[in-house]
């Protein structure tokens, strides 16, 4: 028998919940690497261990964001490097809202930040999504460049055009709402 829960977040959960994740963000004395490590681990914690397909499905998105940023082609900077840092800056604290290691629910706030940050930027992981999509079909039908970080002129091309695309789908009025109220 499966079990629906729904909630909905007003403005103001969704500003207490601002207010922690960016308070975490700020509170985790860490480098890029050093969050980038932590949400790896977290991943990798979680992959042996019996969870919740609900939350399971929402961590399996952490890796996601993780490869936005290790993408050295994709070229993230900026401030929309610093949006998913600072979203992937909640998880480098094992001792959030809900202490991760409390059975059975130590993972909940994780799976409800990481469902919050997914929506928040959908417009960067899609763009992202997109852009591995085209660099996948355009090595399988031209060849794989000979150097990965130097790009060909094509591929750097359709990055700067995704670039674009989400930075202006962000600034949607509910994006702007709800995107920029997190981080």
């Amino acid at each position: 028998m499966a079990l629906t829960i729904t909630f909905e977040l007003n403005d103001r959960d969704l500003a207490l919940l601002s207010d922690l994740i960016n308070s975490k963000a700020r509170s985790v004395a860490a480098t890029e690497a050093g969050v980038i490590a932590a949400a790896r681990e977290l991943l990798a914690k979680n992959e042996g261990t019996q969870v919740p397909d609900f939350i399971r499905q929402r961590m399996n998105r952490l890796s996601v964001l993780i490869s936005m940023l290790e993408d050295r082609v994709w070229e993230l900077s900026g401030e929309d490097r610093t949006r998913i840092v600072n979203a992937l800056s909640y998880f480098a604290d094992p001792n959030d809202i809900i202490p991760d290691d409390v059975p059975g629910f130590g993972l909940l706030d994780d799976a409800v930040v990481i469902e919050l940050v997914v929506q928040a930027l959908r417009h960067d992981i899609e763009a992202y999504e997109d852009f591995c999509k085209f660099r996948e079909a355009e090595e399988a039908r031209r060849g794989k460049s000979v150097d990965p970080l130097q790009p060909e002129q094509w591929l750097r091309t359709r990055r700067a055009q995704l670039h674009d695309r989400m930075r202006r789908r962000r600034s949607s009025l509910w994006e702007s709402r709800l995107g920029r109220s997190l981080f």
